[in-house]
């Protein structure tokens, strides 16, 4: 999917919306245990109920990892599942030295390797150019890069002095070498929303992929304002909120409602981008 492509997609879904599929299967409906594969089933009825609302998907790739060869299956269905006309995130956080990053960008961009063709995937950034480069070598597709992140440890090194700056201010001019906002991305946590406006300095034209709305807090109006772009230039990600709404037989009707609510104030927040 091409930037413009994105972009067009959020102001004619009226939303931003990405479902993080971090499917637990000790978190499942028990209705649904039944089920040859209960991931699938339970990740389908979620799409399927949030599919209006939604413009990309996101597997956290450990939980499908953990259930080792099942788990890939299920994973693999669920790329197969979701809507074509949707962005597709693997969060799979890779980073490796250039060979083992080239063998991390197949997994997840080739079809022809393990089956799977996301449009982008998550990558750590710290071992430098040559462990990010291997997946910006793909056609229309996006590396996604974790710069300033919403976990309470972020503040151990992506926060720490290097001369005038932080770390993660480093990260993110290093990174505009690599890549044009045509295939990068940034990861900023919600929780750092106060943060947004130093960071749209340092990536004016990126979109940003932001955890943390939701079950961990974060402020949708805030990350709005301080990081909307005449382009959209957000994927604002709820996981939890929206998968575990309910634990019943109304799961999905539970979880359609979520991403209804927060597709609805997110058209208030684009209306505005609109209007200016």
């Amino acid at each position: 999917m091409t930037y413009s492509e994105l972009s067009n997609l959020i102001f004619q879904k009226q939303s931003y919306l990405c479902v993080g599929l971090d499917t637990d299967p000790r978190k499942l409906p028990h209705h649904l245990l039944t089920e040859p594969d209960p991931v699938f089933a339970f990740n389908k009825a979620i799409i399927d109920a949030t599919a209006e609302f939604t413009v990309a998907y996101k597997p956290n790739i450990a939980f499908y990892e953990a259930q080792g060869p099942r788990g890939w299956e299920s994973l693999k269905k669920t790329l197969d599942y979701i809507p074509a006309d949707c962005f597709t995130i693997a969060d799979a956080k890779r980073g490796d030295i250039g060979n083992t990053s080239d063998l991390y960008a197949r997994t997840f961009f080739d079809p022809a390797a393990a089956g799977l063709s996301f449009d982008s995937v998550t990558v750590a950034p710290y071992m430098g150019h040559d462990s990010v480069l291997p997946f910006l070598a793909y056609e229309n597709k996006w590396v996604i890069l974790l710069a300033l992140t919403s976990n309470p440890g972020s503040a151990d090194f992506q926060r720490q002095q290097v001369g005038d700056q932080e770390l993660f201010e480093l990260v993110m001019e290093a990174a505009h070498s690599w890549a044009g906002a045509d295939k990068l991305m940034f990861v900023v946590g919600a929780t750092q929303a106060n943060e947004l406006s130093r960071i749209r300095e340092l990536a004016p034209d990126n979109f940003l992929l932001v955890p943390g709305v939701g079950a961990q807090g974060g402020s949708l109006e805030e990350v709005s304002r301080r990081g909307l772009t005449a382009a959209g230039g957000l994927l604002v990600n709820a996981s939890r909120s929206i998968l575990y709404a309910s634990s019943g037989l109304d799961f999905a009707d539970k979880a359609r409602v979520e991403a209804s609510s927060l597709q609805k104030e997110m058209a208030g927040y684009l209306d505005d981008i609109i209007k200016n």
